[in-house]
């Protein structure tokens, strides 16, 4: 296997080409068992996912500095495999002979692209000879169907700096089981997450061996913190999988039931709970045509939504969505809201939340729901850390990307708890 970075840029535009021509998911390419990535070693490995996922945080970018030298547009491997090298020049920082060489054997060995092997090498010359080619360039933009309603919402200024945000690459957020054990570059953030700002291979850190921590967006952190579970209570998660909220729900002492209509998912935290000594029912089922046996003192219901909050983890979404599924995803979450309520105790609280950067899925849905269901009560956060400007006039929190930019930001989450009357 080579050693010099070829193989990892082969499979790095091939999965360009996967989400930007065939409208694939990324985690889906990566994992597809005869896939790009199947046969490389770990280290290769990882830095075809690096080299993929910062090419697409810098597309517009890298299309507007190659416009200059392209009298028209090249076949789809070309053009993706100049946008790769226009990324490591500008972005990483490269060594110019070395990326331009290493480009031009992409295309040169690409099926039916070598003729085009002498314009890859003068474009990316000249784009080597530009001194910081991004400079000047504003970052990439969101979607149109998604940045209109924000620009809406929340004027042009917090939006361009949520894009901001989501062309860096973002750091590793850990949830402590307990407590956090020492890790070297580690940060305490102030909502009882730990941030990790260089990327690294998780199972070589301190405790993940032995269970003491697990992957978690700080912002996806505080629903669970918010639901405030309690040792002994009874709680369910609903959409449980991957997991990270089962697992902080069963920390507390709790007795977790976690449903989620996917099984495959559900693996990954059957996993979870082994490695960190941690346990909970488990029941792979249509939430919407399940009825437990009892009913619960609380549930947390993460809801199926756009995901337009996880752009800057995700930045192939802006390639493979749009808003389509939007009235269909809103209604699902509505009818989960409902189901979710009939679960409770008398007394009961829940907490919805959906990571999405849209009113529709967030706070619209919480007026819609208290239209609905006038006896519920709203408790605004009195989480630790949280900024009281999160907190929006219903009582719900709004995270933003762009909040804690300086710290590289976080996931944009809606979330409320909602109580039912005694």
């Amino acid at each position: 296997m080579a050693v010099d970075g070829t193989a990892a840029r082969i499979a790095a535009v091939t999965l360009l080409g996967a989400v930007l021509d065939d409208g694939q998911q990324l985690s889906q390419a990566i994992d597809a068992p005869d896939g790009p990535l199947a046969k490389l070693p770990p280290s290769e490995r990882a830095r075809a996912q690096r080299l993929v996922l910062t090419t697409l945080r810098h597309i517009e970018q890298a299309d507007r500095v190659l416009k200059p030298y392209l009298r028209k547009t090249p076949p789809d491997y070309v053009l993706n495999a100049l946008r790769l090298g226009v990324v490591e020049l500008a972005v990483d920082g490269g060594a110019a002979h070395g990326v331009v060489n290493a480009v031009v054997d992409l295309v040169s060995s690409g099926n039916r692209t070598g003729h085009l092997s002498g314009l890859a090498n003068a474009v990316l010359r000249k784009v080597a000879a530009t001194p910081e080619p991004f400079a000047k360039l504003p970052p990439q933009r969101m979607p149109q169907w998604l940045r209109q309603p924000l620009v809406h919402r929340w004027g042009r200024n917090v939006v361009e700096a949520i894009e901001a945000v989501q062309a860096q690459t973002p750091p590793l957020d850990l949830t402590p089981k307990t407590a956090m054990p020492d890790i070297d570059g580690a940060t305490p953030l102030p909502t009882g997450s730990t941030r990790l700002a260089q990327a690294t291979q998780v199972s070589n850190l301190n405790g993940f061996a032995t269970g003491d921590w697990w992957v978690q967006d700080a912002a996806a952190s505080l629903a669970a913190r918010l639901l405030d579970a309690q040792a002994g209570e009874t709680v369910l998660d609903l959409c449980a999988a991957p997991g990270g909220k089962t697992l902080q729900l069963a920390a507390t002492g709790a007795q977790v039931t976690a449903v989620d209509i996917s099984s495959p998912r559900l693996a990954r935290l059957r996993e979870n709970l082994t490695r960190t000594g941690l346990t909970a029912n488990i029941i792979a089922t249509d939430a919407l045509h399940w009825q437990p046996d009892a009913l619960f003192d609380a549930v947390l219901l993460d809801a199926p939504c756009s995901a337009t909050g996880t752009m800057r983890r995700h930045p192939d979404l802006p390639f493979i969505k749009d808003d389509s599924d939007i009235p269909a995803l809103v209604d699902l979450q509505t009818a989960l809201i409902d189901r979710a309520l009939t679960f409770l105790k008398p007394g009961g609280r829940l907490v919805f939340c959906t990571c999405s950067l849209l009113a529709q899925e967030g706070e619209d849905q919480l007026t819609a729901t208290l239209a609905r269901h006038p006896t519920l009560t709203v408790e605004r956060p009195t989480l630790q850390g949280i900024d009281p400007d999160w907190i929006t006039p219903d009582g719900g929190l709004r995270l933003r990307p762009d909040y804690w930019a300086e710290l590289g930001g976080m996931d944009g989450f809606f979330m409320a708890r909602l109580r039912l009357p005694a």
